[in-house]
């Protein structure tokens, strides 16, 4: 493997020699790297393969944060209403009740029920017509194109519908039978309106499994099949599980809090698509979310997929006012970045807000002017904070590259990571108090040595060369 040879720059009189060391990595990598100070001359301190597009994994979230920030603003909030048509006479709403859900992803149960009671507080015991989903501000397949279709099932792929509660995941466990030959058995609070079936067979103590995975298959309804074999000595197994259907599941969990709170209704419960003229309605209740910023932190800290994705057809929903789609999301998100911050995203490709997708395409020099927008407007958007910091929180509170001394509390990146990408984007802070904007895009990474740590080499690398710049800058 070829050497490089960086250059990371101390003042502008001295020039140090930075050399990544390309041999920890396993064959067949590629890495682009790119660094520069963010005030100052901003000079450049790293530059490698800067114009090669990759997958950007979830560093695409700090693309989403921006936009979002300049597009909604910090303070923007999810609302969550109860509204109606009709009037109400005595105890009886005459018309249809009309749940309109904005794809809030915090959405709760517990947020959920208290809505159904404000309406029982107004006297409201009976509706004559029917319940309504009004799911009208997304439009659209709720899972983007480029998702992997083997991991729809898991809860960090949730699909952003605009009906999400409880980020549209439910628990369930399975534990094996008591005789070899016989289903495991799964359960699932009963709490959750979904129906999971056991196709699992337990097997012998001995029993060679390894071509008998664990896997489900999603049927109509929210219904679930799980197959493949559970040895009989095996402990109880926890899951977590991702909501297919987002509009069932809330309608399901309606019906049951609006008979517990003694509300009939004459009608059906059905899903609408249609916006609703808000002039000529009128709010029975509205739940609100926590402002963008809060939303935010917690995305870029914790790498949350739903909100990213949620905030994203938002951003499209409320830029070309019309229901937000993947496709017109990533057309405003492109046109943000353009008009309010000289951003041109040119042939990168956006096809979603949380970087699932492996049809995302990013280069660093393009990451690099965002995260240098960023930092020269911190003041107006509080964002360098919202960054998971190394050995202090969200996904680089133990990466065990930066999480100790002198990266603790120093920098401040967004993780990637999809199967062969293993990528960074951010800023280190200097003991000057400058910052350093950095990128890091590491894709095709496949370990030679199955037995080894699958991150050990990525890790090694990233120390190395996080190790040499830091001894250099400060």
């Amino acid at each position: 493997m070829m050497t490089i040879i960086l250059l990371c720059s101390i003042s502008s009189e001295t020039i140090a020699k930075i050399t990544p060391d390309f041999s920890l990595l396993p064959p067949g990598t590629n890495v682009s790297l790119l660094a520069q100070y963010t005030s100052g001359k901003q000079e450049v301190l790293l530059s490698h393969q800067t114009k090669q597009l990759r997958i950007p994994a979830s560093t695409q979230k700090i693309v989403t944060a921006l936009a979002a920030l300049l597009e909604l603003g910090p303070d923007y909030r999810f609302t969550t209403q109860f509204m109606t048509k009709g009037s109400i006479t005595n105890d009886t709403l005459n018309g249809d009740l009309i749940l309109s859900m904005h794809g809030d992803p915090t959405f709760t149960r517990q947020q959920l029920t208290a809505m159904v009671t404000k309406l029982k507080q107004k006297g409201i015991s009976h509706v004559t017509g029917n319940i309504v989903i009004d799911t009208s501000i997304f439009s659209g397949h709720d899972k983007a194109e480029g998702w992997s279709w083997n991991n729809l099932t898991f809860c960090y792929n949730t699909a952003p519908s605009a009906s999400i509660i409880d980020g549209n995941c439910f628990y369930a466990t399975l534990t094996p039978a008591t005789q070899v030959g016989k289903p495991a058995i799964a359960t699932v609070a009963s709490q959750h309106p979904v129906q999971i079936d056991s196709h699992v067979m337990t097997t012998k103590k001995d029993s060679d499994n390894r071509y008998c995975n664990l896997d489900i298959l999603v049927r109509d309804n929210n219904n679930y099949q799980l197959t493949g074999c559970m040895k009989i000595t095996e402990k109880k197994r926890s899951f977590h599980f991702a909501v297919m259907d987002g509009s069932l599941y809330v309608a399901k969990l309606l019906r049951n809090y609006l008979k517990q709170a003694g509300i009939t209704f004459n009608g059906k419960i059905i899903e609408s698509k249609h916006p609703i003229n808000s002039n000529k309605v009128t709010v029975l209740a509205t739940n609100t979310s926590a402002p963008l910023s809060s939303l935010l932190t917690d995305m870029l800290k914790n790498s949350n997929n739903l909100i990213a994705d949620a905030v994203f057809r938002t951003i499209g929903a409320h830029y070309f006012n019309m229901p937000g789609t993947w496709l017109n999301s990533s057309d405003a998100v492109r046109q943000i970045l353009k008009k309010k911050a000289n951003i041109d995203l040119k042939n990168n490709v956006v096809i979603d807000g949380s970087g699932l997708s492996r049809l995302n395409l990013l280069n660093a020099e393009t990451m690099l002017k965002i995260l240098q927008f960023i930092a020269n407007h911190d003041k107006q958007l509080n964002m360098i904070n919202m960054f998971p910091i190394a050995g202090v929180d969200g996904t680089l509170q133990y990466r065990r590259s930066l999480n100790k001394v002198p990266f603790k509390q120093t920098v401040f990146a967004k993780t990637g990571h999809l199967e062969g990408s293993y990528n960074l984007a951010g800023f280190i802070k200097t003991k000057s108090n400058r910052y350093i904007a950095f990128v890091q895009f590491l894709t095709g990474y496949q370990m030679l040595n199955k037995n080894r740590p699958k991150k050990e080499a990525v890790m090694k690398f990233e120390e190395s060369l996080y190790t040499q710049c830091l001894n250099k800058i400060n």
